[in-house]
């Protein structure tokens, strides 16, 4: 009997180590060129800003081509995780593709975007597209599909072992499936190995010193989450709010988008500077060493952001997200007098680990970004918010099994979305009434 478990544990091994390595190696091709070709279109928008004024008529014009030929792909981050639930589901092909290219246009022309859902979107696509040709089991696709989250999440951002935990963790929240810990981990190993060794170079932050931990130290951390946990409300809020505003007053895409490029537009002549254009990662790194930035700033991002995303522009939330909890670390910092980049660093991750619902990879994520110095303040304030925020996320189609303040199990594992339907009304966050 021992010698047959080892042989089947053998087996499992290699293959996950080949099945893994095969999907880490084609997200990391994929995020190596999405990455060249939106540094490209990043730098040609700051040399010929006049591009911006064209954004409403880019909107127009992407929105009619994803009405005619996107209408499979449309629930970007929510279809990937949706078909990891349902085996009778699948991400087109076609997603890959189209999500870069469109993500690609809107930074070319100033919309207020990340990266993550492009590399997430292009990852499950592709993962999607070798679970198929290789007519692999159900069980065996759905931890491909994890693999594939993990892989794009971690070769995009240059953060392996933050995008194997973000492959599990996004899935359910406050479960993590460790039946595909393996597969998430080579893929998100071997992608971020491939993505570097085609000359990409990711941005680097400062390394905080260390500060220990005291009760005056947690004292401040609580003020700083709460704080946290309101804007991450607010911007999912707004977002989803927006989002089915425009969706049932505009139902023509095209017509969405290019109403969204103007109200882009209007805001960036009413802000008077660039820095809330695109990815917006040099604001990232003044938040990490100005004390005279903006206190507006964050309002600014989330602003610009939630109009593009909510209008339908493509691209994903991390990377504004970072800029918003960096912007707002920086301004809070100077509040309760904690070391500036400290506060920029614990706000860059713990924002988007309570909008995402994944307290444990972003805290991962801001070590492999910054060091170990930010342990364990960012642990403390990116559980706490991920807490406060409630039952909301903007990945609506994110799973729940157990309400976050604990109790027993749910009759079923449910979406977010469909959280309040069920019968179940979890706790207020700060933001107050609780679902989408």
């Amino acid at each position: 009997m021992f010698h047959v478990n080892l042989s089947r544990g053998t087996r499992a091994l290699m293959q996950w180590l080949l099945l893994g390595g095969l999907v880490g190696v084609v997200c990391g091709v994929a995020s190596a060129v999405f990455l060249y070709l939106l540094e490209e279109a990043t730098h040609f928008r700051e040399g010929h800003r006049w591009l911006v004024y064209a954004l409403p008529v880019a909107g127009g014009v992407l929105g009619a081509v994803y009405a005619k030929w996107g209408g499979p792909i449309r629930g970007g981050n929510n279809l990937v995780l949706d078909t990891v639930h349902a085996d009778d589901a699948q991400v087109p092909v076609r997603m890959a593709p189209m999500v870069l290219v469109g993500t690609v246009l809107t930074h070319l022309f100033g919309g207020s975007a990340g990266r993550e859902g492009t590399a997430v979107q292009m990852g499950g696509s592709l993962a999607d597209l070798v679970a198929r040709k290789l007519r692999v089991a159900p069980d065996t696709r759905r931890e491909l599909l994890a693999a594939g989250i993990a892989g794009g999440f971690g070769s995009v951002f240059g953060t392996p072992v933050a995008g194997a935990v973000f492959g599990l963790e996004v899935v359910v929240v406050g479960r993590m499936g460790y039946e595909a810990l393996l597969p998430a981990l080579m893929a998100s190993v071997v992608g971020d190995l491939v993505t570097r060794s085609l000359g990409i170079h990711h941005t680097p932050y400062p390394a905080p010193a260390a500060l220990p931990l005291s009760a005056g130290v947690l004292g401040k951390w609580l003020v700083f989450a709460v704080a946290v946990a309101m804007v991450a409300v607010v911007f999912v809020e707004l977002l989803h709010r927006l989002k089915k505003l425009l969706e049932h007053r505009v139902q023509a895409l095209p017509l969405r988008m290019a109403l969204g490029g103007l109200a882009v537009l209007l805001l960036w002549l009413l802000a008077g500077t660039d820095d809330y254009l695109g990815l917006g990662v040099p604001g990232i790194q003044r938040a990490f060493e100005d004390p005279a930035l903006p206190v507006s700033a964050f309002a600014w991002k989330l602003a610009f952001t939630v109009v593009t995303l909510a209008a339908g522009f493509l691209g994903g939330e991390v990377t504004p997200l970072f800029f918003i909890g960096a912007s707002l670390g920086n301004v809070l910092a100077r509040l309760l007098d904690l070391p500036l980049d400290l506060g920029a660093a614990v706000g860059m991750a713990a924002l988007f680990a309570a909008a995402a619902n994944t307290p444990l990879a972003l805290s991962i994520m801001a070590v492999e970004l910054v060091g170990a110095n930010v342990l364990p303040h960012v642990m403390i304030v990116s559980t706490l918010a991920y807490l406060l925020t409630g039952h909301r996320g903007i990945y609506p189609s994110q799973r729940i099994a157990r309400l976050k303040h604990g109790g027993p199990l749910l009759e079923k594992i449910v979406a977010l979305k469909d959280l309040v339907r069920e019968g179940r009304s979890p706790p207020p966050g700060p933001g107050g009434r609780d679902g989408d």
